[in-house]
Formats: structure tokens, C-alpha cells, sequence
């Protein structure tokens, strides 16, 4: 393997996988380390057609250094579109990785970050990542890493490391004992942990919702400054991913450049000259695609198409005076306000927060008004709440602030909260679970969004729909509870999830859930794109995904919402196809949003109603806002990175796929393996079954190590069908399988030794698909890829399977490649017969004189991956060479004899 010397020898058994390799100092060897040859197959090793076919896929499905120019392909789960190749082509062109990917909300920043972690680890180029995230997101990245790239990620938060800690020697570091990292932001920014991880932190970095790292309140000015240490290490690649780069604040942007080169800094203030200049070299770094963006590379059908609706529902009686009520007091506070206060104070605030609390249910302003008791929350603090901009907390900002109401009006509040929650009579909730019902009988299932943690229990404890579960999902819950809520309601049939805002940033949904409602509306207009989001994204399995908004016709507050927020970044995205964050702080917008609905402060005396009159802030909102879509229509025509072309690799790409296996060659390999182990592959609906117990014990061992035991329900789609896991070709069940028969089929037994468990490598059988009698080889290839970039020098050894058929009565070469292959796994076969021994022996014989054609077929794919590899290089503009050599001899795993048959 790669990394031998005269002394020290890297090896692994032919027929094991790379984790099983072992060092070898040829100095402390009692015997002298001599070569050795792999042997050819037998004529007392027989089997027929199936078992042929079995072994086939079983070395193409062991296959994980891939020989083409993506070396990753061996380890994923998922098959990446052309469109998520362009920050990988973009990262293989930099000699150290500074890359921002800022694509939309679904369309798989993580399969595109992975996919670089993974690439770079497999040609050598790091050996230690880490990912840095909220800690509501923590893991879901293990679990992604695991399930998709083949990568096992430890946790590190809060609750672990100590755990992990204490299973250490004296002074060695997480991050040195284990390669790969998951990390909670919040966990390491403390000034003391974050020394600790500059000095130990690996060589590969991915940070998730970068945007919540800019140097903007406490918090996020500790994540700020442990990303500025981290990229001040020349040597580090770094990898931010956030679908809102630009949240409107000029400042916060430019630091987020910053981390790329901090040159980038400088564009705030830069001349025009200047700037094109800065803008031409962050192109390198900076990508951003937005869905029309992706529609240029579309093959099939990669999302959904969204369907979206609005639903109102009026005030009526107690609910409608009870808001009006609220909506007086914070016309008092508001007026009473005067309007060049620079800092309003938490009663402001706190009257407002009242306002959005009896605005979402009367539950949630019931939990407001019995808060008085608790401490005071900051009123920038509140400002941020209100006007929804704390992001990066997963949603945890979900709990009823605590309110400041007096004396009598404190009494009659509260006593008309509680009658209309014990009512039941809510005209909103009412309008909910009509639609509702019509959504579940057109076939979704639907997630309910809403602001507060009351709104959400009131919700889930009055949604009732036969044969329907519905539950709720809230800030208050851990990362854990949140995802085994959410996976219990996938296990349901029909279903209905009721979440806070703690679901909207950075968790997939789209497995389970196909529908949106928005039952609160958001303040900020990038929520509504991020719950959405949820759902409508990469690996959504429907078709349609339909998103409605429910707003109060005689609410003047939503109808501020909608007028000033909603409706404004629906036109922007219809105009530019791209969402346009909203370009104010928390204050801005809420004075806006006041302005618009007491505009007139007697309005809320007379009646609720939507016509109100612009107000100032409002339109400088708007201006601003507008002026921030024009620079987001700039930027896409350079940050779309349309210069690069990933279908120029996309043959070489679909090509490595299928010679690594299908989907479909994982389900065929997984059947017949177990049925050829004693097992079976059960179908149910949806999916299958597999009882490992009834396996051999080496079989069920070797699951065991990897954490599969008992029964499995499984799908080889993906995303898998509900209470399903996903198989694929580097899920550790295909592994297994595959290792098993491989071992017991290629290694060394005694001539006349019994055979049984084995696959067999000679066979002979009749087919249609040969009109003279042909031979078919079964190789693998081994090649060393060597790679030169800069003054860096990498070997590796990659290997690849093929085959290779020729006439046996007279030698002529006939197929290779894919078409030989397909001798084994597509064509049309009929009853196996009995091999001829002398037979055999002559297609051996014949194999050994066609010892050169193989040397020399071999040394063509060399020719052929080099060629790969150039134009690979070519797309993503990178620098360096390649050379690749094939090892010879070709390694012959099986050997075939077919004969002209019909039915």
C-alpha cells in the first residue's frame, strides 16, 4: 500500500477493506518479508451463474479507493448532483481552503461541505476534521457524517467532554484522540476552551451557520473570535456554510469575509477600483446559488415544486376585545414613547412582546402575563426576540418573555386569558384545524409552526383527527428529545408536528413531513424561508410541498406584518428569484411595523382593520431594503460561479458510480447474500426485513461491532421509506455481507479442501446474450495514483473492477469494460451446467497465455484514469499533475465459460 519503505510495509488483506490494514517493521521480523502473488482460481473452485454474479458485486461493493478522479465515491451514501459539485471543484483548486458556501436552504451546503471533508481525506490531503456548529445541531451532524460519508464523528459539548476527558491519557486532547469532531459552538468559545482547541484543533474545519459567528453581542463575539484564531493558521482549511451570508448588517458581513482573507474586510470601504478587484478574488471563495441557479443543471426532478396558500380568520367576541385591549395598552406605551428616545425601555419592549404573545394564542399571552415574576430580560435582548432575530439559538427563544402590565388592567387581562383558554373558543385555532383536515385528506403531513411554547402545547393538545399523531417539538426539549420526538411521529402513519421556531434552522425534515403552516407569522421574512426550508429541500420525496400562511383579517398587526414584511420579500423573490434578507436591526423593524399600526393611535379604539397608511419608517425600510435586492441581483451574477463547469466531469462521475455499484446492485447484493448466508430478505410495506439472528455467528459478530443486531427494517432508497433505515453500498450491513463472501471465497485453501460457504470463481453455463462460445475474466485492478501539486509529492494505491471476455476457440478479444460486465450481472442466462474440468483447465490454460493482453489491457485504464484525472484537473482549474501506474500483475478473482444458448 501506499507509504512503504525498504523498512516499514503498509498492508491489508486482498480480500479485506482499508480499515483492516496493519504496520510492518521488516527489521523485528523473525522471518524475511518476501512478496507474494495472489492466486489464480481453480477447477475444483466452482459455482454457477448466481453465485457469479454474487462475487461480482461483492468486490465491486468492497471497492472503496475508487481509481477515478473523485476518490471519494466508495464511501458515500448519497449521490451528489452535478450542481453540489462546485465547491468541491472550487476547493481542489486551492492550495489552502477558504471557502464560503452560501447556497439557499435545501439544496445541501452539508452534502457539499462532507463531500469536500471526504475527497481530501481520501487522496491523503488531511487526516483530522472537525465541525463547528450550534449546539442544537450537533448531532445531527454525527449522524449525517456516519450515515452519508462514512465518517464517525464524536460529539463534543458541553454534556460529553468531560465524558470523553476521563477516557484519556494524562495531557492528550479530544481533538488528537479522536480524528473526527463535532463540535457546540457555544461549548468551546469560552476564552479558556478556546486556547485548548486553537492548539489542537485538526487541519480541516466546516462551520455551520457561520452567519451566527459575526461579531455582533457577546456570544456571538466569542464564536467570532475563536473563528479570527483559527484562521489566522495559513495552513487551515476552512469551510463556512450559511444560507444568509448577508443578514443585512454591512459590518457583520464584511467580518465573515474576513475569515476568508482578511483582505476581504477592506470591501466596506474600498474605492470602485478597489473593489471590482476584491470582488474578482473573492469569487474564488465565495459561492452562492440560489434555486434558478440550480435549475441550469437540472436532471429530473431535484426539488419540489411549492405550492403556496393564504388563510384568515377574524376576531370575533371575548378574543376580539381581549386583543383590542392589549393592543390599547401598547398604543399607551407607544405614544407615550417619545420619538428621539434612542433606547426604549424594557416596559417598551415588554408591551410589545404582550402584543405578539395575545397575537399567536390565548394560551401564550396567558404564560406572558403570569412571567411578571420572573427576571427581566435586557432590552436589547427583548428588541432581538421580538422582531425574531436571534438566530443561530435553534430557536430557543421560544419561551413567553415576561411582561410588564399594572394593577387593574394586570386582573382583566389575565381573567379573560383564562376564559378563552378554557373556552376553547378561538376563531384561529378553529380556521387551523379546517385546514388541516383538508391538507391530511389530500394526502401531507403537515408541520405547524408557531412563536411560543405555550401556543404549541395549546395547539397539540386540541389537534384531534382519527389515525392522526400529533405532537409537539419545542425550545424546551434537548437536541436528543427534539429528534426522538420527531422520529416517533415518522414512525406514524399519518401525522401532524407542531413545532416553535427550535425546528426551523438547520434540521431536516423532508423525510417525514411534506407541508407547511405558518400559524404564527414571523417578523423576520428569512424564517419563513428557513421553515419552509425545512421540508422543501434536497431528498424531499413528494412532488409538492405546500406552505400557507394564516394571518387575521381584522388584526392590524398582521396586517403590518404582511404589508411591511411579507409581502415585500414575496415580490423581491419573484423579481430577483433569490429570498433578500431584511436590512434592519431589531429596533428598526419594530418601529416600522408600530408606525404602521399606529399610525393613527385611535385606531385601535375604533376597529381592528388592515388599511392603515404607510408611515416613514416603513418606506426607509423599504428603500433600504430595495437597495439591498439590487446588490443581492450584482452579487449573483459572480457568486453563482457559472464559470465552472460541472458537467464536463459529470460523464466521469456518473461513469465511477456505476462502476462502484447502483442502488439497484446493493438491493441485488444484499438479497442474495443473505439467502446465500442463510438469511433472507423479507418484504413488508413499506420497505424489507432482515432477522441478523439467523446469520452465521462471524456474520452477526461483525455486525455486532458495528452496532446492528436483532431485526432491521430497511429501504435501499433514499430517503427511506418511514421506520426504515437507508441501505447503501457503505452502510456497514453491505460491508459485512460483502467482506464475509470475498474472505471466504478468495482465501488460500489446500487443493480438495471442502469449498462450502464459497461463491465458487470458475462457472459454466449456457446464455443468450454470447453467440460463440466466450470466456469471461473477472479482475481487479491496482493502480498507483501519484499526485504532484506545488512541492507536495502524494502516493496511493486505488483499484477498480473489471472484466474482460474473449472467444475460447480461438483467443479473439470480444468485450471489456462495461459490456463484458454485463455478461455477468444483465444478460439473460439459462440452467446452469456441470463444469467440464478439461474445459476449465483449457480456459485456464488459455488465461495464462493471455497473461500479457491482461498486463497490456491494464496498462490502457492506467492511460484512461490518467485522462480522467486531466480533465477533471481541467474543470475545477487546479494546478499540478498526475501520473498513474498500473501494478501488475492484474489480479484474476473469477473465470467464466459461456455458451450460445436459447430458451
Amino acid at each position: 500500500m501506499a507509504g512503504s519503505d525498504e523498512q516499514t510495509l503498509h498492508l491489508r488483506p486482498v480480500s479485506g477493506s482499508e480499515t483492516e490494514q496493519v504496520l510492518i517493521y521488516a527489521p523485528l521480523e523473525l522471518e524475511p518479508v518476501t512478496a507474494a502473488t495472489f492466486g489464480w482460481p481453480r477447477a475444483d473452485e466452482s459455482g454457477d451463474h448466481t453465485n457469479a454474479r454474487l462475487l461480482r458485486d461483492a468486490l465491486v461493493l468492497c471497492t472503496r479507493a475508487g481509481a477515478g478522479p473523485f476518490r471519494s465515491l466508495g464511501q458515500l451514501a448519497v449521490e451528489p448532483r452535478a450542481y453540489q459539485l462546485v465547491p468541491l471543484l472550487m476547493a481542489l483548486r486551492m492550495p489552502t481552503i477558504r471557502l464560503l458556501v452560501a447556497d439557499d436552504v435545501g439544496i445541501g451546503k452539508t452534502i457539499e461541505a462532507a463531500l469536500i471533508a471526504r475527497e481530501l481525506l481520501d487522496r491523503g490531503d488531511i487526516e483530522r476534521t472537525t465541525v463547528l456548529c450550534p449546539p442544537h445541531l450537533v448531532d445531527q451532524w454525527v449522524r449525517e457524517l456516519e450515515e452519508h460519508f462514512n465518517l464517525h464523528a464524536v460529539a463534543v459539548t458541553a454534556a460529553s467532554a468531560s465524558r470523553l476527558e476521563r477516557r484519556l491519557p494524562q495531557g492528550e486532547s479530544i481533538f488528537g484522540a479522536h480524528p473526527h469532531t463535532v463540535v457546540s459552538l457555544d461549548y468551546i468559545k469560552s476564552e479558556r476552551r478556546r486556547a485548548e482547541f486553537l492548539r489542537a484543533c485538526p487541519g480541516f474545519v466546516i462551520v455551520d451557520e457561520a452567519h451566527t459567528c459575526t461579531s455582533h453581542g457577546r456570544g456571538r463575539h466569542q464564536r467570532y473570535e475563536l473563528l479570527q484564531g483559527l484562521s489566522q493558521d495559513p495552513q487551515r482549511h476552512l469551510v463556512l456554510l450559511t444560507a444568509t451570508p448577508h443578514s443585512g448588517d454591512d459590518r457583520a458581513f464584511h467580518a465573515l469575509l474576513g475569515l476568508l482573507d482578511a483582505r476581504f474586510e477592506a470591501l466596506a470601504d474600498a474605492d470602485a477600483d478597489q473593489r471590482k478587484t476584491l470582488r474578482r478574488e473573492l469569487s474564488r471563495h465565495f459561492v452562492q446559488r440560489r434555486r434558478p441557479d440550480i435549475a441550469e443543471w437540472q436532471q429530473g426532478r431535484i426539488f419540489p415544486r411549492r405550492e403556496t396558500t393564504e388563510l384568515t380568520y377574524a376576531l370575533v367576541g371575548e378574543g376580539e376585545e381581549f386583543f383590542a385591549q392589549v393592543l390599547r395598552h401598547c398604543a399607551e406605551v407607544v405614544e407615550a414613547k417619545p420619538g428621539a428616545e434612542p433606547t426604549p425601555s424594557t416596559t417598551y419592549w415588554s408591551s410589545l412582546a404582550l402584543m405578539r404573545c395575545a397575537g399567536s394564542s390565548p394560551a401564550a399571552a396567558l404564560a406572558a402575563l403570569r412571567n411578571r415574576a420572573d427576571a427581566e430580560t435586557p432590552a436589547e435582548e427583548l428588541a432581538e426576540r421580538i422582531a425574531d432575530g436571534v438566530e443561530g439559538l435553534g430557536g430557543q427563544d421560544d419561551r413567553e418573555p415576561a411582561v410588564a402590565v399594572d394593577g387593574v388592567l394586570l386582573t382583566v387581562l389575565l381573567a379573560q386569558a383564562e376564559r378563552l383558554v378554557a373556552s376553547g373558543a378561538d376563531p384561529k385555532l378553529a380556521c387551523l384545524r379546517e385546514h388541516l383536515g383538508r391538507l391530511l385528506a389530500d394526502g401531507f403531513d403537515p408541520v405547524v409552526f408557531c412563536r411560543y411554547i405555550a401556543t404549541a402545547h395549546y395547539l397539540s393538545e386540541r389537534l384531534k383527527f382519527e389515525g392522526v399523531a400529533v405532537d409537539a417539538v419545542t425550545g424546551e426539549l434537548g437536541a436528543a428529545e427534539r429528534k426522538r420526538r420527531v422520529e416517533a411521529l415518522g414512525d406514524a402513519p399519518r401525522r401532524i408536528l407542531v413545532a416553535t421556531d427550535c425546528l426551523s434552522e438547520g434540521i431536516n425534515l423532508q423525510e417525514h413531513f411534506d407541508a407547511v403552516v405558518h400559524y404564527d407569522l414571523s417578523w423576520n421574512p428569512t424564517r419563513h424561508e428557513q421553515r419552509e426550508g425545512r421540508v422543501d429541500r434536497f431528498g424531499q420525496g413528494s412532488p409538492v410541498v405546500r406552505t400557507t400562511l394564516l394571518y387575521g383579517v381584522n388584526n392590524p398587526v398582521d396586517g403590518a406584518v404582511l404589508e411591511v414584511i411579507v409581502r415585500k420579500a414575496a415580490k423581491i423573490r419573484a423579481e430577483l428569484g433569490v429570498p433578500v434578507p431584511l436590512p434592519a436591526e431589531g429596533e428598526a423593524l419594530t418601529r416600522a411595523l408600530m408606525q404602521a399600526v399606529f399610525v393613527d393611535p385611535r385606531r385601535a379604539e375604533r376597529q381592528l382593520e388592515l388599511d392603515f397608511s404607510a408611515s416613514e419608517e416603513a418606506e426607509r425600510l423599504e428603500d433600504e431594503w430595495t437597495n439591498a435586492a439590487q446588490r443581492a441581483r450584482r452579487s449573483r451574477t459572480v457568486f453563482a460561479q457559472r464559470r465552472l463547469q460541472p458537467e464536463e466531469v459529470l460523464p466521469q462521475w456518473t461513469r465511477a458510480l456505476a462502476s462502484i455499484g447502483s442502488r439497484e446492485d446493493v438491493r441485488r447484493f444484499v438479497e442474495h447474500a443473505l439467502e446465500h448466508l442463510g438469511g433472507a430478505l423479507r418484504s413488508l410495506e413499506p420497505g424489507f426485513e432482515i432477522r441478523l439472528d439467523d446469520l452465521p455467528r462471524v456474520v452477526r459478530e461483525g455486525l455486532a461491532a458495528e452496532g446492528l443486531e436483532g431485526t432491521l427494517r430497511v429501504d435501499f432508497d433514499y430517503p427511506a421509506s418511514p421506520r426504515c433505515r437507508s441501505i447503501h453500498r457503505s452502510h456497514p450491513l453491505v460491508r459485512v455481507l460483502a467482506e464475509t463472501l470475498l474472505d471466504r471465497t478468495l482465501a488460500p485453501r489446500p487443493p480438495g479442501e471442502s469449498t462450502a460457504g464459497s461463491l465458487g470463481r470458475v462457472g459454466q453455463w449456457s446464455s443468450e446474450a454470447v453467440t460463440v462460445p466466450t470466456t469471461v475474466a473477472l479482475l481487479r485492478l491496482r493502480h498507483r495514483l501519484t499526485t504532484r501539486r506545488a512541492q507536495q509529492r502524494r502516493s496511493a494505491i486505488v483499484e477498480e473492477a473489471v472484466a474482460v471476455a474473449w472467444s475460447t476457440d480461438d483467443g479473439a478479444p470480444r468485450s471489456s469494460g462495461d459490456e463484458a460486465m454485463a455478461l455477468l450481472t444483465d444478460a439473460p442466462w439459462m440452467e446452469p451446467e456441470a463444469p467440464s474440468p478439461a474445459e476449465i483447465e483449457a480456459a485456464l490454460g488459455q488465461l495464462r497465455e493471455h497473461r500479457e493482453r491482461l498486463d497490456e489491457h491494464a496498462r490502457e485504464r492506467a492511460q484512461l484514469l490518467l485522462e480522467e484525472h486531466r480533465r477533471a484537473r481541467k474543470a475545477s482549474r487546479a494546478s499540478g499533475s498526475h501520473a498513474v501506474e498500473p501494478l501488475l500483475p492484474v489480479d484474476v478473482i473469477g473465470l467464466y465459460l459461456l455458451t450460445p444458448g436459447g430458451r
